[in-house]
């Protein structure tokens, strides 16, 4: 080949593996909140003014999640539990329990890991399944998903549509997984950015976490009930936040 087919060649070999970083890599930019809740509001769990989805991510976990259930019963409070697939294959009664008492099971992938490179074909296998598994545990079909890391790729944003899944991430979080957490940090984290209508991330597991972080979502969950309650907010699941199941978010 001459130099110049060659040179020619070459460039279009980079401009076509731009295009596909670009169409891979380009949806994380809404893991920035900024950008998230002022351009896109239902992804950033935008809801019903009056309400306060409540959410867990990294579950199920047979240690820590039964002690966020019972919280939870106490508080007369129903969730959101967005469960990884390789812990609910492993751990299925507890997915069941979930469900059983009212609370919503949501996909959170397969396992939580990092996408940093395009894998479409397994982004998609690994939702689906995991859509199956959270089906056979809730009776039901699940309407959510929510990336590992919160992190959006293409091949992610993709196969949760073709799972008929809805992407939510977060408005407010507790930074509840690092070791110097604590049920007051939590809460003023959470309550920091907390607005009506806003969803919340807190962790009812450890296993991306520092050990035993889950102690202080925990300990934060009725001082942030209350404070929801006193503001006039009702807490609860995504599928009573108001969010529109099974629609685009980014188009």
């Amino acid at each position: 080949m001459p130099v110049a087919g060659a040179a020619r060649a070459a460039l279009l070999a980079a401009a076509a593996g731009a295009v596909v970083g670009a169409v891979h890599i380009g949806p994380a930019a809404t893991w920035l909140p900024g950008a998230r809740g002022a351009l896109w509001p239902g992804l950033d769990g935008r809801g019903d003014p009056s309400h306060v989805a409540l959410t867990f991510d990294d579950g199920p976990d047979p240690v820590s999640t039964p002690r966020f259930l019972h919280a939870l019963d106490a508080l007369s409070v129903r969730a959101t539990f967005f469960v990884l697939g390789h812990r609910l294959e492993r751990h299925p009664a507890l997915g069941r329990l979930i469900a059983s008492e009212g609370h919503e099971l949501a996909v959170h992938g397969w396992r939580h890991d990092r996408p940093w490179w395009p894998q479409p074909l397994r982004d998609a296998r690994d939702v689906a399944r995991t859509a199956d598994l959270v089906a056979e545990a809730a009776g039901r079909r699940p309407l959510w998903y929510r990336p590992a890391y919160g992190i959006l790729t293409g091949g992610r944003w993709n196969a949760a549509r073709a799972a008929g899944l809805r992407t939510v991430l977060w408005s407010a979080w507790g930074r509840d997984w690092t070791a110097g957490a604590t049920a007051t940090s939590v809460h003023a984290e959470v309550t920091r950015t907390l607005r009506g209508g806003g969803t919340v991330l807190l962790h009812d597991s450890d296993v991306v976490s520092a050990p035993g972080a889950w102690q202080a979502a925990l300990g934060a969950l009725p001082g942030l009930v209350t404070e929801c309650r006193r503001r006039g907010l009702r807490v609860g699941t995504l599928a009573d936040h108001g969010l529109a199941a099974r629609t685009p978010l980014i188009e």
